[in-house]
């Protein structure tokens, strides 16, 4: 029986063309321009594709070269053409949803959304004040900023949505909309947003025991210049933040995140993604890519008595001890159980995906500090979005400060 990468190589066999040199093939991409490059040694052929190197799987390139070869060899000296090509359709995994308690939870979201944020917001300390006008008070000014960021719209059309906080309240006085800006500026609001985001996945602990860790980039208004040498030219593009976080695979909650300069790898971050996740999650796996392969990363993980699913590169080893060792054997003799763990990876790009689809992929600050606190605030309006699924999925009751009502 032919699986569906036997049958896409037969597809770039029949229909392109593979140039060979020096024993290496360049098989043509079916979806781009790109070529790949494959080389058939005698008991291990690789390939450069990406499905290749993340799974070390035959993959279609090469047994399109299987195809061509196969042609080359006849020994009349004759080749063969695939005239047409049956394509055998494969079922996609579907997942049921719960469209009654997804409904409710959409239809009453914007008014439960407040009534957490207020809970959240309650427990954050107040400053003291020794001179000056009186201020807004800390937790009324976080509530503001995030539920403006929720919003999604201008400060100045956001003064209603305030305006009936206020009559409901949530909050004991509508700022200025220039006002709610101001506070995005403070760099102690950071902490604070943190630690709410943190607060808000709390009470999935119990649902959630898997993790998988990414980072994504969120873009902003400001522009970076640079000289480039090699075309002798000045180059411009958008600057970015760049969030790293961590999510459960099972309701996509953010259980730690953290925000570093736009240029900052993603490999040494991960240690303290999962110690912050482990003082209030039990770990039992963590999915990662490759960028986070590393024998500390492991280790890490391990630590928290957690099983590390990272892949490796094609070049990887098995001569670093430890749970590198061990779990490098586990991908390497048992590959599809090993990877069936891996992709729950993929909900980390769900996650993300999430946060930018409804809260928007880019932010409207300027300042770096604005910026970073615009991110947090939208990973927090995820975690509450979340929060509110699984109140009427999970039904779940948190409790942060005030009682629900």
């Amino acid at each position: 029986m032919t699986d569906a990468r036997q049958q896409r190589g037969l597809e770039i066999a029949a229909m392109f063309r593979i140039e060979q040199k020096h024993g290496i093939y360049f098989v043509p991409s079916q979806s781009s321009t790109k070529k790949y490059v494959v080389r058939m040694n005698d008991d291990y052929p690789s390939c450069s594709c990406p499905d290749y190197e993340t799974r070390a799987c035959k993959c279609k390139h090469i047994y399109a070269v299987e195809y061509v070869m196969s042609r080359e060899d006849h020994a009349d000296g004759t080749t063969t053409v695939t005239e047409s090509v049956t394509v055998t359709a494969t079922k996609r995994t579907t997942y049921s949803q719960n469209w009654s308690a997804y409904n409710e939870a959409q239809t009453n979201e914007k008014r439960q959304f407040q009534i957490l944020l207020r809970d959240l917001c309650a427990g954050i300390e107040e400053p003291i004040q020794t001179r000056g006008r009186p201020r807004l008070s800390l937790k009324d000014a976080v509530f503001c900023a995030v539920f403006k960021v929720y919003s999604t719209v201008s400060a100045r059309r956001f003064t209603s949505d305030l305006c009936d906080a206020q009559e409901k309240g949530y909050i004991d006085k509508v700022p200025h909309f220039n006002s709610i800006f101001n506070y995005l500026e403070n760099p102690e609001v950071s902490a604070i947003l943190t630690d709410l985001i943190m607060t808000a996945s709390k009470p999935l602990a119990a649902v959630e025991t898997d993790f998988a860790v990414d980072s994504t980039g969120f873009t902003s208004s400001r522009f970076v210049r640079w000289f480039d040498h090699k075309y002798n030219g000045v180059r411009e593009a958008h600057d970015w933040v760049k969030a790293h976080l961590m999510c459960g695979v099972k309701t996509n909650i953010v259980t730690s995140i953290e925000i570093h300069q736009r240029r900052t790898a993603d490999c040494p971050v991960l240690p303290s993604l999962v110690d912050a996740t482990a003082r209030n999650f039990k770990i039992g796996e963590v999915s990662a890519d490759k960028a986070y392969g590393s024998v500390q990363n492991m280790t890490s993980i391990a630590k928290h008595g957690g099983t590390p699913y990272i892949a490796f590169k094609s070049n990887a080893k098995a001569d670093k001890g430890g749970i590198w060792e061990k779990m490098f054997h586990y991908f390497s003799f048992n590959r599809d159980e090993y990877l069936t763990h891996y992709h729950k990876r993929s909900n980390v790009e769900s996650t993300m995906n999430m946060i930018k689809s409804k809260f928007r992929d880019d932010v409207r600050s300027k300042s770096d500090v604005s910026m970073k606190n615009e991110v947090l605030a939208k990973v927090l309006c995820h975690n509450i979005c979340c929060l509110i699924n699984a109140i009427y999925e999970l039904k779940i009751s948190p409790q942060f400060g005030a009682a629900l009502v």
